[in-house]
């Protein structure tokens, strides 16, 4: 819900009274700002980016959708350049140089201060979400000897340009970290109490290389607002803020999501993605399925015989199959979100299984006994009809979610993400199986 007026702002820019829009964008929240800066034109969003105090103009930046950015950077001065990149944290200006075109990425390292540059550099050569590309350098650091007193002078001295001051970390000289020290552990000790003395040793962390998911595993099970991140040598390098870990699960649901209505995941906004490019998207997974629902034709093919005799057989097909379809989607979709958020884990499978075979039987024989009294009132004197529906209904309940459970996991143990073994692929595979299923069973039960 928006705190701020926008019909008043954009009114403030057509009215060109850019002294009370600056005084009310002064006031306001930089994601704000930055909601505020997409409604208005590409060159009045370099006029109003320039109106902005220096230190609220960098803050907002962060927040602006890439290629806004990009055409400010375009826009500006290679001094106004330098000024943003030295202001940004440097896990933000990573996400920023990762978006945009090399030709952009080379004018603003050229502006970058050498360190920078050289940290931004060491950011960027870590793996695609790894802790590494998703953690910032910009921490508290303590010595264990230290006193309380001392901690909060360095804090003081050093807090502006640090990301967080909350948690803090002891190191050694050789930045080995050694413990842990929150604000709340400096305030409840006396003065001169020894950091060693108070910091947990006790350390949750990660390492530069482990996957961005297993990180957001560790903020969900510990409520954690930050992670210190070490080399393969236990030294410091960073940590991963909670608002970046919120990014990363918004990135991560969203690329499920897209998975799990087959298709591929894409990193750009829906509007702001060509017509070519989400056709390219959808097209591998809907051709993979296209093809794939091909055995079901040849499956009808092949008990063509069996329908010819009996019409009334096929009127039933699209309920088994839909009925068994939905079924086994059910299962995979709740299979992968407890993988995602670690309630369940592959060695779980039999639990699994054994737990969705007796929901099968429970929802199937309800579903059975309904779809019989509506089919002995519809087709009286079938009853062997009848039966057959309903017995074939309860096998494929059941194997629909015995494959919609299993398939996720063991995607899992072989490494490949789960979400691809969602709705549509379960329903194709469960499509196939139901069709054997019924038409064995009309063959046997009826003779045919």
């Amino acid at each position: 819900m928006e705190n701020y007026n926008l019909e008043l702002l954009l009114q403030y820019v057509e009215e060109h009274k850019f002294r009370l829009l600056r005084s009310q964008l002064s006031n306001m929240n930089e994601a704000d700002i930055a909601e505020f800066m997409e409604e208005v034109d590409d060159n009045r969003k370099v006029l109003i980016f320039r109106m902005l105090p220096k230190g609220l103009a960098s803050d907002v930046f962060a927040f602006l959708e890439p290629d806004i950015q990009e055409h400010i950077i375009n826009s500006i001065t290679d001094a106004e350049i330098h000024k943003i990149i030295e202001d940004l944290f440097v896990d933000d200006a990573v996400d920023m140089l990762e978006e945009l075109p090399a030709t952009v990425v080379k004018r603003v390292m050229k502006n970058a201060a050498p360190e920078t540059r050289k940290l931004i550099n060491q950011f960027l050569q870590y793996p695609d979400n790894s802790a590494g590309s998703i953690m910032t350098a910009e921490y508290i650091g303590l010595k264990k000897y230290m006193n309380v007193e001392q901690a909060f002078s360095y804090i003081r001295a050093h807090a502006v340009e640090k990301e967080t001051i909350y948690t803090c970390f002891v190191m050694d000289g050789e930045r080995h970290l050694e413990g842990v020290v929150s604000i709340k552990d400096l305030l409840m000790n006396p003065y001169e109490t020894r950091i060693q003395d108070i910091m947990d040793t006790n350390i949750i962390k990660t390492v530069t290389t482990e996957d961005q998911e297993e990180v957001v595993e560790l903020f969900n099970k510990y409520d954690l607002i930050c992670l210190p991140v070490v080399d393969h040598e236990e030294r410091l390098v960073g940590i991963v803020t909670v608002d970046d870990i919120v990014d990363v699960m918004e990135e991560e649901a969203t690329e499920d999501f897209e998975k799990m209505a087959a298709m591929l995941p894409s990193d750009k906004p829906y509007l702001k993605t060509g017509i070519l490019e989400l056709a390219k998207n959808r097209i591998v997974w809907l051709t993979v399925l296209m093809l794939s629902s091909m055995i079901s034709g040849s499956i009808l093919t092949r008990y063509e015989e069996a329908f010819a005799m009996l019409p009334l057989l096929v009127s039933f097909v699209p309920m088994l199959t839909g009925t068994g379809g939905n079924a086994g989607s059910q299962s995979s979709t709740m299979i992968i979100r407890c993988m995602s958020i670690g309630e369940v884990e592959p060695k779980d499978i039999l639990k699994v299984m054994w737990k969705e075979v007796r929901v099968a039987l429970v929802v199937g024989v309800i579903l059975a006994a309904l779809n019989f009294g509506r089919l002995i009132i519809q087709y009286p004197g079938e009853t062997v009809i009848c039966l057959t529906v309903c017995i074939s209904l309860v096998i494929t309940v059941l194997l629909a979610k015995t494959i919609g459970c299993t398939l996720p996991i063991i995607a899992k143990l072989v490494k490949v993400d789960p979400a691809i073994m969602a709705a549509p692929l379960i329903s194709t595979i469960v499509d196939a199986c139901s069709l054997i299923v019924y038409f064995n069973i009309a063959c046997r039960l009826l003779d045919i």
